[in-house]
Formats: structure tokens, C-alpha cells, sequence
């Protein structure tokens, strides 16, 4: 007998609930990566991490929160210079032109400050929606779902998600997900994806969440 899309969903969310409960355990460590002590500093870490490992961000970021201390210190920073200072977290050109124009249109529109909303965020240059629900639940604790490759991924292996668009899977989980365990679920899919559901080979015997993930029941007989 078939079934409907509202039970269907409703069949995931019961199975997202489960999820969450075992993440809540096993993942109780879990919390953004990224080292920062100042709210500009998770903006930048965050825009340096596109197409980088959070790992080699916090390696750069240790020297370039030395020379840059303020947001003034970035928006008056020569390009070149800066380049010279990230390229090891890939893509320098144009994070370097990024970082300090988002910077300045901080300066010049906010008085220096992390804007506290989603549309206004998202209007500084190189800043996208990845980005903007990092700051924003880092900093202001508003509640967003972060989709970065092992959100991504784990997302769709799960059964979570069809679409492979990050904004699309974004909506996707904000329909499945409790609001209030946004920020905590994209930081737990990622410590999940780096120590068990890994891209080349998900460890799917040591999988917690093994009963509730439909790539396992392809793998495993």
C-alpha cells in the first residue's frame, strides 16, 4: 500500500528525531571547527574555509589574526599582501578581494559590526548562505542549517534530501530538523562525516545511526 508525502515526511521526521538523539550522544564534543576569538574572525575563518579544510584555515588564521587584529586592519590590507598571506587555502585571489571589501562594507554600513540578520549578512561580499548561518549561530546563537560537503553528503546518504543544490538541501532539512537543533545538527553531521561517514568509504559497521540510513540498507545485507 502506498502512502502519502505528508506520512512519508512524517515517517523521516520520526526518523531525524532518532537521529538527533544519538547524535546528542555520541557527538556531545560537537562545535564549530574553526578557531576564532572575535566575531570578524569567524567571518573571515568561514569565507577561508570555502574549498579548504577547516583544519589548514586554523593553521593560516593562527599568524593572520596576528597581523590583521581589527576589521579596519583587513579593510585597509593590500590585496596582493593578503593573498600572499591565505594562498594556501586555495582560491587567494578572490577571497582576498572578498575579505577585504566585506570588511569595508562592514566599516561603512554596519559601524564595524557583524550584521545580526540573514538578509543583511548575506549582502557582504563573499558571503554566502554557508557562511551567513555559521556567524550567525556562532555568534548571535540564531538557529541555521550549515550545508558543507559533509552535510551535503551525509544528507543524501542518509535519505534525508534528494537535491544535490546546497540551498535546496538547506530547506530541506530546515523541514525535517527541530529549529532548535539546527546548529547543533550541522555541526554534528560534521564530526559524523569526518570520523564514520567518510566520502570514499563510509564505516558503515561502526555506524550508530546505521538502523535509520538508507545507504546502509544498499551496502549491507
Amino acid at each position: 500500500m502506498s502512502i502519502s508525502k505528508r506520512e512519508k515526511k512524517g515517517i523521516i521526521r520520526e526518523r531525524v528525531k532518532k537521529i538527533i538523539e544519538v547524535f546528542d550522544e555520541s557527538y556531545k564534543e560537537a562545535c564549530c571547527s574553526l578557531n576564532y576569538n572575535k566575531p570578524h574572525e569567524l567571518l573571515i575563518a568561514t569565507q577561508l574555509a570555502a574549498q579548504c579544510t577547516d583544519e589548514r584555515v586554523n593553521i593560516v588564521t593562527k599568524e593572520l589574526f596576528t597581523k590583521y587584529r581589527t576589521v579596519q586592519d583587513f579593510a585597509n590590507a593590500s590585496t596582493k599582501e593578503l593573498e600572499g598571506d591565505i594562498m594556501s587555502t586555495g582560491f587567494y585571489r578572490n577571497k582576498s578581494r572578498n575579505i577585504i571589501k566585506c570588511c569595508q562594507m562592514l566599516i561603512n554600513e554596519f559601524n564595524g559590526e557583524i550584521p545580526d540578520s540573514l538578509e543583511n549578512i548575506l549582502r557582504l561580499s563573499g558571503v554566502g548562505r554557508k557562511t551567513a548561518n555559521v556567524v550567525l549561530g556562532e555568534i548571535y546563537s540564531i538557529p541555521g542549517i550549515v550545508i558543507d560537503t559533509h552535510a551535503k553528503r551525509l544528507s543524501q546518504r542518509i535519505g534525508l534530501t534528494r537535491n544535490t543544490d546546497p540551498v535546496k538541501i538547506e530547506f530541506d532539512l530546515m523541514d525535517l530538523v527541530p529549529k532548535s537543533n539546527w546548529t547543533s545538527f550541522s555541526h554534528q553531521l560534521v564530526f559524523h562525516g569526518r570520523q564514520v561517514c567518510k566520502a570514499r568509504k563510509p564505516n558503515c559497521e561502526e555506524c550508530m545511526i546505521i538502523d535509520y540510513c538508507n545507504y546502509s540498507e544498499k551496502v549491507i545485507k
